[in-house]
């Protein structure tokens, strides 16, 4: 995968250090909030999993979760995004 230029810092939208929400989605099963809690603190040591929101789907087999992660730069964030997309139990990240 072809990662795109590096943007410069006065060019980016996002301000850093900066409290960034990631949309997460998966199937409804045990363990699945836990595991993205998991990955979220690999990426921000101080990540507290009882900010999580969850939400269930209208049938109850999927889960969203919103985690606000505090983002210190964007290679950070590219990480954290390919670190959650490439998870077994992590369906879609927003």
């Amino acid at each position: 995968m072809d990662l795109p230029p590096d943007i410069p810092p006065e060019q980016s939208l996002i301000e850093y250090p900066s409290r960034f929400p990631i949309k997460v989605m998966g199937a409804h099963v045990e363990g699945f909030v836990a595991a993205v809690a998991h990955v979220a603190r690999q990426f921000d040591p101080a990540f507290d999993a009882a900010t999580i929101e969850q939400r269930p789907s209208k049938g109850g087999n999927y889960l969203g979760l919103t985690l606000i992660v505090t983002a210190t730069s964007r290679e950070q964030l590219d990480e954290l995004y390919r670190t959650l997309t490439t998870h077994p139990m992590v369906k879609v990240v927003l």
